[in-house]
Protein backbone atom coordinates (compact mmCIF):
# COMPACT_ATOMS: atom_id res chain seq x y z
CA UNK A 1 0.00 0.00 0.00
CA UNK A 2 1.52 3.27 -1.14
CA UNK A 3 1.39 6.24 1.28
CA UNK A 4 -0.80 9.17 0.38
CA UNK A 5 0.88 12.46 -0.70
CA UNK A 6 -0.34 14.19 2.46
CA UNK A 7 1.09 11.40 4.56
CA UNK A 8 4.46 11.83 2.85
CA UNK A 9 4.43 15.53 3.75
CA UNK A 10 3.57 14.81 7.39
CA UNK A 11 6.25 12.13 7.56
CA UNK A 12 8.77 14.58 6.11
CA UNK A 13 7.85 17.26 8.67
CA UNK A 14 8.15 14.85 11.60
CA UNK A 15 11.40 13.34 10.35
CA UNK A 16 12.90 16.76 9.62
CA UNK A 17 11.95 18.09 13.06
CA UNK A 18 13.50 15.10 14.82
CA UNK A 19 16.62 15.34 12.66
CA UNK A 20 16.93 19.06 13.52
CA UNK A 21 16.57 18.32 17.23
CA UNK A 22 19.23 15.60 17.07
CA UNK A 23 21.56 17.84 15.07
CA UNK A 24 21.13 20.78 17.44
CA UNK A 25 21.75 18.55 20.45
CA UNK A 26 25.00 17.38 18.89
CA UNK A 27 26.04 20.91 17.94
CA UNK A 28 25.29 22.45 21.33
CA UNK A 29 27.04 19.63 23.19
CA UNK A 30 30.10 19.87 20.92
CA UNK A 31 30.24 23.66 21.31
CA UNK A 32 30.09 23.33 25.09
CA UNK A 33 32.91 20.76 25.11
CA UNK A 34 35.07 23.06 22.95
CA UNK A 35 34.29 26.04 25.21
CA UNK A 36 35.10 24.07 28.35
CA UNK A 37 38.30 22.33 27.30
CA UNK A 38 39.52 24.75 24.67
CA UNK A 39 38.76 28.11 26.29
CA UNK A 40 38.25 27.18 29.96
CA UNK A 41 34.72 28.55 29.72
CA UNK A 42 31.21 27.16 29.79
CA UNK A 43 27.90 27.66 27.99
CA UNK A 44 25.66 27.87 31.05
CA UNK A 45 22.42 27.09 29.25
CA UNK A 46 23.77 24.24 27.10
CA UNK A 47 22.88 21.37 29.43
CA UNK A 48 19.32 22.54 30.06
CA UNK A 49 18.69 23.16 26.37
CA UNK A 50 20.05 19.73 25.49
CA UNK A 51 17.80 18.07 28.07
CA UNK A 52 14.75 19.86 26.68
CA UNK A 53 15.61 18.92 23.10
CA UNK A 54 16.17 15.31 24.11
CA UNK A 55 12.75 15.29 25.79
CA UNK A 56 11.16 16.68 22.60
CA UNK A 57 12.97 14.06 20.52
CA UNK A 58 11.85 11.15 22.71
CA UNK A 59 8.24 12.28 23.14
CA UNK A 60 7.67 13.10 19.48
CA UNK A 61 9.54 9.98 18.45
CA UNK A 62 7.20 7.80 20.52
CA UNK A 63 4.16 8.72 18.43
CA UNK A 64 6.15 8.55 15.20
CA UNK A 65 7.27 5.02 16.08
CA UNK A 66 3.65 3.98 16.64
CA UNK A 67 2.77 5.24 13.18
CA UNK A 68 5.67 3.33 11.63
CA UNK A 69 5.08 0.18 13.78
CA UNK A 70 8.68 0.58 14.93
CA UNK A 71 8.19 -0.12 18.63
CA UNK A 72 9.45 -3.47 19.82
CA UNK A 73 6.95 -5.98 21.11
CA UNK A 74 6.65 -9.61 22.17
CA UNK A 75 4.31 -11.20 19.65
CA UNK A 76 4.85 -14.93 20.23
CA UNK A 77 1.19 -15.53 21.11
CA UNK A 78 0.10 -13.43 18.16
CA UNK A 79 2.20 -15.49 15.76
CA UNK A 80 0.79 -18.74 17.15
CA UNK A 81 -2.83 -17.54 16.89
CA UNK A 82 -5.22 -17.81 13.99
CA UNK A 83 -5.97 -14.56 12.07
CA UNK A 84 -9.35 -13.92 13.79
CA UNK A 85 -7.73 -14.34 17.21
CA UNK A 86 -4.87 -12.05 16.18
CA UNK A 87 -7.39 -9.34 15.37
CA UNK A 88 -9.11 -9.73 18.74
CA UNK A 89 -5.79 -9.62 20.61
CA UNK A 90 -4.79 -6.56 18.61
CA UNK A 91 -8.05 -4.77 19.41
CA UNK A 92 -7.64 -5.53 23.11
CA UNK A 93 -4.07 -4.22 23.05
CA UNK A 94 -4.86 -1.07 21.13
CA UNK A 95 -7.83 -0.31 23.41
CA UNK A 96 -5.51 -0.41 26.42
CA UNK A 97 -3.04 1.84 24.56
CA UNK A 98 -5.77 4.34 23.64
CA UNK A 99 -6.98 4.56 27.26
CA UNK A 100 -3.42 4.90 28.55
CA UNK A 101 -2.48 7.62 26.05
CA UNK A 102 -5.71 9.48 26.86
CA UNK A 103 -4.76 9.50 30.55
CA UNK A 104 -1.28 10.70 29.58
CA UNK A 105 -2.83 13.50 27.54
CA UNK A 106 -4.97 14.62 30.48
CA UNK A 107 -2.00 14.59 32.83
CA UNK A 108 0.19 16.41 30.31
CA UNK A 109 -2.42 19.12 29.75
CA UNK A 110 -3.02 19.56 33.48
CA UNK A 111 0.71 19.94 34.12
CA UNK A 112 1.30 22.42 31.29
CA UNK A 113 -1.92 24.46 31.19
CA UNK A 114 -1.33 26.81 34.11
CA UNK A 115 2.15 27.67 32.80
CA UNK A 116 0.31 29.02 29.72
CA UNK A 117 -2.30 30.80 31.89
CA UNK A 118 -4.91 28.23 30.87
CA UNK A 119 -7.20 26.10 33.06
CA UNK A 120 -6.36 22.50 33.83
CA UNK A 121 -9.08 19.87 33.72
CA UNK A 122 -11.05 18.71 36.73
CA UNK A 123 -11.43 15.06 37.63
CA UNK A 124 -8.86 12.61 38.86
CA UNK A 125 -8.86 10.17 35.94
CA UNK A 126 -11.07 11.60 33.22
CA UNK A 127 -11.71 15.30 32.53
CA UNK A 128 -14.97 16.55 34.03
CA UNK A 129 -14.61 20.08 32.72
CA UNK A 130 -12.09 22.86 33.24
CA UNK A 131 -11.24 24.43 36.58
CA UNK A 132 -12.90 27.77 37.23
CA UNK A 133 -10.33 29.11 39.66
CA UNK A 134 -6.64 28.63 39.10
CA UNK A 135 -3.37 30.48 39.52
CA UNK A 136 -1.69 31.81 36.40
CA UNK A 137 1.88 30.57 36.20
CA UNK A 138 2.97 32.20 32.96
CA UNK A 139 5.69 34.01 34.87
CA UNK A 140 7.54 30.77 35.66
CA UNK A 141 10.90 30.63 33.90
CA UNK A 142 13.40 27.89 33.19
CA UNK A 143 16.69 27.88 35.05
CA UNK A 144 19.33 28.86 32.50
CA UNK A 145 18.16 29.47 28.91
CA UNK A 146 18.13 33.26 28.25
CA UNK A 147 15.11 34.93 26.68
CA UNK A 148 15.73 35.76 22.99
CA UNK A 149 14.63 39.20 21.82
CA UNK A 150 12.39 37.73 19.13
CA UNK A 151 10.14 36.26 21.83
CA UNK A 152 9.69 39.46 23.87
CA UNK A 153 6.08 39.68 22.68
CA UNK A 154 5.29 36.84 25.08
CA UNK A 155 5.86 39.15 28.05
CA UNK A 156 2.70 41.10 27.31
CA UNK A 157 0.67 37.96 26.67
CA UNK A 158 1.76 35.70 29.51
CA UNK A 159 3.59 37.88 32.06
CA UNK A 160 1.53 41.10 32.31
CA UNK A 161 4.25 43.02 30.52
CA UNK A 162 6.97 42.07 33.01
CA UNK A 163 10.34 41.22 31.51
CA UNK A 164 11.47 37.62 31.21
CA UNK A 165 15.12 36.97 32.03
CA UNK A 166 14.86 33.31 30.97
CA UNK A 167 12.40 31.69 28.58
CA UNK A 168 9.03 30.84 30.16
CA UNK A 169 8.43 27.22 31.07
CA UNK A 170 5.39 27.04 28.84
CA UNK A 171 7.68 26.89 25.77
CA UNK A 172 9.67 23.71 26.45
CA UNK A 173 6.79 22.05 28.30
CA UNK A 174 4.31 22.50 25.44
CA UNK A 175 5.70 19.28 23.96
CA UNK A 176 3.91 17.34 26.72
CA UNK A 177 0.29 17.86 25.57
CA UNK A 178 1.40 18.05 21.92
CA UNK A 179 3.23 14.71 22.00
CA UNK A 180 0.51 12.98 24.02
CA UNK A 181 -2.17 14.21 21.61
CA UNK A 182 -0.13 12.83 18.71
CA UNK A 183 0.34 9.55 20.57
CA UNK A 184 -3.41 9.23 21.14
CA UNK A 185 -4.08 10.06 17.50
CA UNK A 186 -1.59 7.41 16.30
CA UNK A 187 -3.16 4.74 18.48
CA UNK A 188 -6.61 5.69 17.20
CA UNK A 189 -5.25 5.28 13.67
CA UNK A 190 -3.89 1.86 14.63
CA UNK A 191 -7.25 0.94 16.15
CA UNK A 192 -9.01 1.83 12.91
CA UNK A 193 -6.49 -0.19 10.89
CA UNK A 194 -7.08 -3.20 13.14
CA UNK A 195 -10.85 -2.77 12.94
CA UNK A 196 -10.82 -2.60 9.16
CA UNK A 197 -8.42 -5.54 8.89
CA UNK A 198 -5.52 -3.72 7.22
CA UNK A 199 -3.18 -4.85 10.04
CA UNK A 200 -3.25 -7.58 12.70
CA UNK A 201 -1.01 -6.09 15.40
CA UNK A 202 -0.02 -2.62 16.55
CA UNK A 203 3.61 -2.06 17.44
CA UNK A 204 5.64 -5.25 17.12
CA UNK A 205 8.64 -4.40 14.96
CA UNK A 206 10.32 -7.01 12.78
CA UNK A 207 13.22 -4.88 11.58
CA UNK A 208 15.74 -7.50 12.76
CA UNK A 209 13.99 -10.23 10.75
CA UNK A 210 14.02 -8.00 7.69
CA UNK A 211 17.72 -7.28 8.12
CA UNK A 212 18.53 -10.99 8.56
CA UNK A 213 16.55 -11.82 5.41
CA UNK A 214 18.41 -9.10 3.52
CA UNK A 215 21.80 -10.42 4.68
CA UNK A 216 20.84 -13.96 3.65
CA UNK A 217 19.68 -12.71 0.26
CA UNK A 218 22.96 -10.87 -0.26
CA UNK A 219 24.93 -13.94 0.82
CA UNK A 220 23.00 -16.07 -1.66
CA UNK A 221 23.74 -13.67 -4.48
CA UNK A 222 27.46 -13.69 -3.70
CA UNK A 223 27.67 -17.53 -3.80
Amino acid sequence: MHPKPGQNIIDHIEETLMAILLGLMTLVTFANVVARYGFNSNILWALELTVFMFAWLVLLGASYAVKKSAHLGVDLLVELSAPPVRRILGLISVTACVVFSFLLLKGAWDYWANFANLPATEGRWFPLGFEEKYRDKGWYEVNDIPMPEILRWMEGVFNEGEEYEKIPRLLPYVVLPLAMALLLFRFLQAAWALWTGSMDRIVASHEVDDEIAEVREQAGESN
